[in-house]
């Protein structure tokens, strides 16, 4: 099932009418406090068990799970290895064992955890054997075989609803600024939830830093920041006093805020799993959200050094091929949605109607003669330097290398000069995201001229280039859904959860859309229980009756 699609309730609800505890086991801190804050304002009790709990609440919140007092206990895998827990399990009656981010399990996936090996073993602990559901929005085939076969579980046990997020927007834009398109995207979106991913510490930096000095709200998270400070950044963002979050891809899995806007990611990411697991953190409320990729040839080089870095070789194989899918899918002129279906092994998948490839109406000029400048500059320079250089000899540059190497004598010196460096840089990354320049790795990436490119020399070949992709703003405005997001934000901060605990935004739309202003009329609002009714109802229908007033 894909992110966002409701995995959850799969275990929670029958955890309302099982007898006894459902035991969950989850990867993460995080997506476990989530989910925990959210059933208990649901009256819903449930508790977890990992490193943040002290000694003493640990034994507490054992003592209460034995006594039968929760209908949902959450655990780290690595708990498992503890015979002291598993004798106190032995204690407890346990009808479903349900393990969230299956994939963890494979070795075949993108992330390989071994202690989830060891779930299998639980089931005999208990005379009466639990239900074992396994969950996951990322598995391809190789996963999906590879996880029934740890856990024993048949085909005609497999469920899949499908990978597709119909109310996700996807899209790749090639050589462009890629700080303008943030400023102008993040700009256009004020106000609105988004995650910026980068693939390094130090674009992370950048980014934040960018967006800081333009006003934005952002926090950022990392693994180089300190524990407390990285806790804390992730706070504001999930409280809503920071719209924006700039991360690695250490931020978000489990992260259960559903009112996520936007995902853009500044770098490529490694493989399509990764992929779509970030960018799926857009838009779990059902809302139109954006997802888009500002792609570079360098993002390449920048993966296969991470890549290089892993500490399993034995791995490095595969997780190139799973790099390669992730180039396809930014050069495809295809359907992107499609792409990403397919991936993971779906057939007979149509169009979506509305990823950038299927909607892209822009108006293209045939820039043949100018890639013919670049790629007759990139031959007379001896096909071994990198973009800057390139720039600099085309824009007529007197910087000290291009001098020293004599390339002021060529006769491609200065034939861009009408042109910014900064602007042949983008306009380089282009023709390669066209095939027409290669890059060779290595410490210094060079380019070098592809076979299209020779046949674009020799005039076998037309290229084209669409105009530049134009962020744009995602939601409509509406002022009463504003009055709502504050009154939100306030009675979050009262009961210390975050905002989307208390309603998403989906509901909000709703609400703001029916205006009720009756129990009755509230309850028919989408995401609204009898619980949520009680606890917040009164609250919000005085804020419409409020509005209606003024507005009248």
């Amino acid at each position: 099932m894909p992110t966002g699609g409701g995995k959850s309730v799969c275990y929670q609800v029958p955890a309302l009418v099982m007898e006894g505890t459902v035991l969950v086991i989850s990867p993460l801190i995080s997506l476990m406090k989530d989910q925990v804050d959210a059933l208990h304002q649901a009256g819903i009790p449930a508790a977890y068990i990992n490193s943040s709990l002290s000694t003493e609440e640990y034994y507490e919140t054992m003592e209460r799970a034995v006594g039968g007092e929760y209908q949902l206990l959450y655990v780290a895998p690595e708990r498992l290895d503890s015979q002291a827990f598993k004798n106190q399990l032995r204690k407890m009656t346990i009808p479903m064992l349900a393990i969230d981010e299956a994939h963890c399990i494979s070795q075949w996936g993108h992330d390989f955890r071994p202690s989830y090996r060891n779930i299998s073993s639980i089931v005999s602990l208990f005379d009466e054997k639990p239900v074992v559901l396994a969950l996951t929005a990322t598995a391809t085939p190789a996963v999906r075989e590879d996880i029934c076969l740890q856990l024993g579980i048949s085909d005609a046990n497999t469920v899949m609803t499908g990978f597709e997020r119909a109310n996700l927007t996807f899209s790749v834009v090639k050589g462009q600024n890629r700080e303008k398109y943030i400023k102008d995207f993040v700009h256009k979106n004020e106000g609105e939830a988004g995650i910026i991913y980068a693939a390094t510490r130090k674009a992370v930096d950048s980014v934040h830093e960018l967006l800081l000095k333009n006003g934005v709200e952002a926090v950022k998270y990392h693994a180089g920041l300190p524990d407390i400070e990285r806790q804390s950044e992730q706070d504001r963002f999930l409280n809503d006093e920071a719209t924006v979050m700039v991360a690695t891809n250490a931020f978000g899995m489990g992260i259960d805020k559903s009112n996520i806007r936007y995902v853009i990611h500044y770098q490529m990411p490694k493989n399509m799993e990764s992929y779509y697991q970030e960018a799926g953190r857009a838009g779990r409320d059902g809302l139109d959200s954006d997802c888009t990729i500002l792609f570079s040839s360098q993002d390449v080089q920048t993966q296969r050094f991470l890549i290089d870095q892993s500490q399993d070789q034995s791995r490095i194989p595969a997780e190139l091929e799973k790099l390669q899918g992730m180039i396809d899918y930014c050069h495809t002129e295809a359907c992107l949605q499609k792409f990403i279906i397919t991936y993971f092994g779906e057939t007979d998948v149509a169009e979506c109607g509305h990823c950038a490839n299927c909607t892209d109406t822009r108006e293209s000029s045939d820039v043949t003669e100018d890639v013919q400048k670049v790629l007759s500059c990139v031959i007379r320079m001896g096909q071994r330097f990198g973009k800057a250089m390139i720039s600099q000899v085309l824009t007529g540059s007197r910087n000290k290398k291009v001098l020293e190497f004599g390339f002021d004598k060529l006769s491609t010196y200065g034939l861009m000069k009408n042109r910014n460096a900064k602007d042949i840089s983008d306009f380089i990354e282009f023709i390669i995201s066209e095939n027409c320049l290669s890059v060779e790795n290595g410490q210094f990436p060079t380019i070098y001229v592809s076979e299209r490119g020779k046949d674009v020399l020799l005039g076998k070949v037309h290229v084209n280039r669409k105009v530049s992709v134009v962020s744009k703003q995602i939601t409509k405005e509406d002022p009463l859904f504003e009055q709502l997001r504050a009154l939100r934000r306030q009675l979050a901060q009262e009961a210390g959860v975050p905002p989307f605990v208390v309603f998403s935004d989906k509901t909000l739309h709703d609400m703001a859309s029916r205006k009720p202003t009756t129990e009755e009329a509230f309850l028919e609002v989408n995401g609204v229980g009898n619980a949520k009714l009680e606890r917040y109802g009164e609250a919000f229908m005085e804020e419409i009756r409020s509005f209606q007033m003024h507005e009248v």
